[in-house]
């Protein structure tokens, strides 16, 4: 069986060249080929972000082209903002030959929308909804982010996780996390009883930041175990 490809989508305000992006992808690289890439409107890339909205075409457009080169076997793994989108994206894509994913690792993912529980959303929420904080993205995170509210709002991570199977999924979060309490993964997981399997990391914080290597290594002989 050949190795899987990871795919990876980062949290808000990273970008495919900060360092704990590239752990990520170096961790995961001995266990599969590795495609990143930085989202709408972060790092290099043109456009503005619309935090977690379109940001779903983006992730099809690196399925796709890894499919081109020759990957067989495609698992997306996001983290935050990321791991919203890899949920979305497995059932918007699913009858996708070219854009559908055979694996879902999500990382320190919301389940809801417009959360403002804890004292970092709610400065994520001034980053985005505040023309001083989208200044503050611009220039001091180098993140362009949208200035429109969402029109739909996206169907949900909760609503759209009962339709993620047959493809795998697993919901990883820290029971640390200082953005999402741990209400946000045990509802994502009750949304797919039978199908979805939940770690909860003991001592972990948000993201990519707080994964360590061992468990990037578990994530990715996970993945080289399911997907395909």
């Amino acid at each position: 069986m050949s190795a899987p490809v990871f795919v990876v989508a980062h949290g808000f305000t990273g970008a495919l060249e900060r360092p704990h992006v590239r752990r990520v992808v170096e961790r995961l690289a001995g266990y599969g080929a590795v495609v990143t890439f930085s989202f709408r409107g972060h790092g290099g890339s043109g456009g503005r972000s619309t935090v977690g909205d379109r940001e779903v075409h983006d992730l099809a457009a690196a399925v796709r082209w890894a499919r081109e080169l020759g990957h067989t076997r495609v698992a997306t793994v996001g983290f935050s903002m990321g791991g919203s989108v890899v949920l979305r994206h497995a059932v918007t894509h699913k009858d996708s030959a070219e854009e559908r994913t055979d694996a879902v690792v999500s990382v320190s993912a919301p389940a809801r929308w417009y959360y403002r529980g804890t004292a970092p959303m709610r400065r994520v929420h001034w980053l985005v909804t505040r023309p001083e904080g989208r200044l503050v993205g611009r220039y001091g995170l180098r993140t362009r982010i949208h200035d429109r509210d969402w029109d739909p709002v996206p169907v949900s991570p909760v609503e759209s996780v009962p339709h993620i199977a047959p493809t795998p999924l697993l919901i990883v979060h820290g029971d640390q996390d200082g953005y999402f309490p741990l209400d946000h993964p045990r509802m994502l997981a009750a949304a797919a009883p039978g199908h979805a399997e939940l770690w909860l990391e003991g001592g972990m914080g948000h993201a990519e930041h707080a994964a360590s290597d061992e468990l990037l290594g578990r994530l990715g002989a996970w993945v080289a175990a399911r997907a395909g």
